[in-house]
């Protein structure tokens, strides 16, 4: 008992949530702790290390091939009369190279695969009678006529490795590689098929949106459209790639934004935020969750893990939130339906809205639980609880999703920045959590994981009859809406019983009056006398009065 008295809460430091770099930025746990801009440097550089190893090996490779063609051609010049002996010394030079040139391509396909989709077929099988008149027709040609396989291979990397000053990233000099590549070849069946409803409304909305802007409008338009059909050759690339590709758009359309608007931040945000809009939902079914990455298996993983956490309580994880009142009771509800909404939306920055939304649900159920404002330690605590009893859908591939292709900007500063944190933080929390997270005993931790008891068995058996036991709060507030079921019960009685006695008491109230009037009408008999007749009606001496008195005028 005093291991659970002593509760230490949830406490990160605001820290913690910062880029390691110390940029001042947000970070991001699936960035390594980095925000987006020094990832995307250290994801650079590391590429870059790659691609000169790589080259490295390529050129390494070139050089052996040539060495062995060039000890193969000195042979063979030694002893030109002696054809029968050359022909028999070019079938293990044949096998030498076909086996070094398989040994190449298993090498390099690392290399390739970056770039061209096309590189990952297979080559083309050649016949034995092909590849006999090959050799041939090498022996008798010199040395310098041949192209090698190492010079092709080196050849091309040099053409795509080799910056052209021209463009305006390395990005465009890839989709323009790889739209030479593909040309003549069918689109993804994920970019083909017909929009939907919820597409052609942002497509309209995005032109509208656009018209406004006249020439400009048009470029961003056209810009956003040939994006949109270079990444339909992009189906093959790696989730990274893709969210290179679309990092590397949003740089480069920003820049000129900025250019174009001198400087002014908000203009360029807004329109930023209606081609991140147009985008990202007309690309949204072929790189959320794409197969080459395992974000569906961590979504199960999570949803596991979750499940298995149902009997952690709002008093293990110390979250300051009173779900009794009504009020904080409704902000609940609405956080966490907002944290499941997330799912539903495409476009990042909508995502987004929804976690901002529900993090300020929790801040006002803090702020009515405690009536004074929430600090960010009530807050982590509280958006764990929150993410324990909405087990959100496909809550690892949404948080990839946004930390992939959503507007750096958004991610690495403002309330959306910090809120996003905040989240990876508590997925990050629940992925580890531990008996000592709980202030629990190790046995009693992996009892409650394993199911074999419930926190609720721990306490006495008078707890399951007492409302106020704090140990099941399911089992709480069913004997607290008991309590109140009863106590509804009574008052309705007791309105019921108030009705009776009114209607009672009128009622004797009505028998009273009436014998009192009745007993007044014995003791005071009304007698009805008749109707007065009009005055002298019935006098028959009329004519025997003397006649009425007249002014009388005498002269003076």
């Amino acid at each position: 008992m005093s291991q659970r008295s002593e509760r230490r809460g949830i406490h990160v430091d605001q820290s913690e949530l910062l880029c390691k770099k110390g940029c001042g930025y947000y970070g991001n746990a699936a960035w390594q702790g980095l925000c987006s801009k020094c990832w995307r440097e250290e994801y650079q550089r590391a590429r870059q290390k790659q691609i000169q190893e790589d080259w490295a090996l390529a050129e390494k490779l070139q050089r052996e091939e040539e060495a062995a063609y060039a000890s193969s051609h000195g042979s063979q010049s030694q002893s030109p009369a002696q054809p029968s002996q050359s022909q028999s010394s070019l079938a293990p030079f044949s096998k030498f190279e076909e086996k070094k040139t398989n040994e190449k391509t298993r090498k390099v396909t690392t290399v390739k695969k970056f770039f061209s989709p096309s590189s990952r077929t297979a080559p083309k099988k050649v016949s034995e009678k092909d590849r006999g008149d090959e050799e041939r027709e090498r022996g008798e040609k010199f040395q310098g006529r041949r192209e090698s396989h190492g010079e092709t291979l080196l050849r091309d990397l040099k053409g795509i490795f080799t910056q052209n000053w021209e463009m305006s990233s390395t990005t465009e000099a890839l989709v323009s590689r790889l739209r030479e590549s593909h040309e003549g070849k069918s689109h993804s069946p994920s970019f083909t098929r017909q929009p939907s409803l919820e597409t052609d409304r942002v497509s309209r909305e995005f032109v509208d949106f656009l018209k406004n802007l006249q020439k400009p409008g048009r470029d961003i338009h056209k810009q956003s459209r040939g994006f949109i059909e270079s990444m339909a050759n992009k189906k093959d690339l790696g989730a990274d790639e893709l969210s290179e590709c679309v990092q590397d758009f949003y740089q480069n359309m920003s820049d000129r934004l900025m250019s174009h608007f001198k400087g002014s931040s908000e203009k360029v945000e807004r329109v930023m935020d209606q081609v991140e809009k147009y985008i990202m939902t007309r690309l949204y079914k072929s790189v959320f969750c794409p197969e080459t990455t395992d974000d569906e298996k961590k979504d199960l993983a999570t949803q596991h893990r979750i499940r298995a956490l149902h009997w952690v309580t709002i008093q293990m994880l110390c979250v300051p939130v009173d779900e009794e009142i009504p009020e904080v009771a409704d902000n609940v509800v609405k956080a966490i339906t907002d944290i499941i909404e997330m799912d539903s939306k495409r476009v990042p920055r909508d995502k987004l809205s929804c976690i901002t939304s529900c993090s300020k649900h929790i801040f006002n159920a803090i702020k009515v639980t405690k009536k004074e404002p929430a600090s960010a330690d009530d807050f982590l605590p509280t958006l764990i609880y929150i993410v324990l009893k909405a087990n959100p859908p496909r809550l690892q591939s949404n948080i990839q999703y946004i930390t992939r292709f959503c507007n750096p900007s958004r991610l690495m500063t403002g309330e959306d920045g910090y809120y996003f944190t905040n989240l990876c933080c508590a997925v990050a929390f629940i992925e580890k959590l531990d008996a000592q997270s709980l202030n629990l005993s190790p046995e009693d931790f992996e009892r409650y994981m394993s199911g074999q008891v419930s926190p609720r068995r721990q306490d006495d058996a008078d707890s399951w009859t007492h409302p106020s036991s704090s140990v099941n709060p399911l089992i709480s507030q069913l004997h607290h809406n008991l309590d109140m079921l009863s106590t509804l019960e009574k008052r309705q009685q007791q309105v019921l019983d108030g009705a009776l006695i009114l209607q009672t008491e009128l009622n004797e109230w009505q028998d009273s009056v009436t014998q009192e009037v009745q007993e007044i009408l014995e003791k005071f008999p009304l007698e009805i006398k008749p109707r007065a007749s009009a005055i002298d009606a019935e006098n028959v001496e009329n004519d025997r009065l003397p006649p009425p008195l007249q002014p009388q005028v005498f002269a003076g």
